[in-house]
């Protein structure tokens, strides 16, 4: 090897070989910095726009899971309030039971009357408020409620089911002679079977959002592990790596050193 001190072959070498050291060890410290290997499009284009379009997809899955959750709370709130329907529909058939019976006094026969009427108002206000989000399944409005339940436009269609006395065939039930109190046990009985058909009806609909929600959150839970796979750094691995390059730019900047310093041998030559 010429000695020269206008060119350092050896100083150039043992600097490009650092500056690649330095290099990968900036690489290694971002991918430990952000958990990422690919985190830009200069890390690797293709593998990027890959996971960006599988971001974009898991975004659009959040919407649709929020939109079927919201459909689930307004099927739920109508659900609950039908359960409480049907309690006070069971009351009220007591009620009308008891007013069947021959030996009651004119007092009595009024006060069942009353308990009947007042049962019977408390499903008006059962039903005026089981609104969630403004939208009410069991109320007067008889409303169609489309909710999406995928990113390619698929809906499912919810239909009110009115729980009110007058769907129900109750509003003029009265209880105030024998033979009254009699038509109005059979159809309070019947009012009880058609508002379990109706909450039977909401049921469906309630298992059928919950289902599609837990597939779109399965499909959430998928793109999120494959986008992971693609773009998220190993970081043991790259841990390992930082050790082993930081002891390779240690070792690269003492051959640099000692590169710089072979010119000074000329000196010896001149003594």
């Amino acid at each position: 090897m010429v000695l020269s001190i206008n060119n350092n072959y050896s100083a150039a070498i043992a600097l490009q070989n650092l500056n690649r050291t330095n290099t990968q060890l900036e690489t290694t410290q971002s991918r430990i910095n952000t958990g990422l290997k690919v985190s830009t499009a200069k890390d690797d284009g293709a593998i990027y726009a890959i996971g960006e379009i599988s971001k974009g997809e898991v975004s659009g899955l959040r919407a649709v899971s929020g939109v079927i959750s919201n459909g689930e709370s307004i099927v739920g709130v109508a659900l609950d309030a039908g359960k409480q329907v049907n309690g006070i529909l069971n009351e009220m058939l007591k009620k009308a039971v008891s007013a069947t019976d021959q030996t009651l006094t004119t007092a009595q026969r009024n006060a069942i009357v009353d308990d009947y009427s007042a049962l019977r108002n408390q499903i008006a206000n059962i039903v005026n408020n089981a609104e969630f989000n403004g939208q009410n399944l069991i109320g007067t409005s008889n409303a169609t409620i489309e909710v999406k339940i995928n990113t390619n436009g698929g809906v499912l269609t919810l239909t009110a089911r009115t729980l009110t006395a007058e769907a129900l065939s109750i509003n003029a039930a009265t209880l105030d002679s024998l033979a009254n109190a009699s038509a109005a046990v059979s159809a309070t009985k019947a009012a009880i079977n058609e508002a379990a058909s109706r909450l039977g009806n909401l049921g469906a609909n309630a298992r059928s959002l919950e289902a599609n929600n837990a597939f779109i959150n399965s499909l959430i839970d998928a793109n999120n592990q494959a986008i992971s796979n693609l773009v998220d750094a190993d970081l043991a691995e790259e841990s390992a790596r930082l050790q082993a390059l930081q002891i390779k730019q240690q070792l690269g900047v003492q051959a640099l050193s000692i590169a710089n310093a072979a010119p000074q041998t000329l000196l010896s030559l001149f003594r």
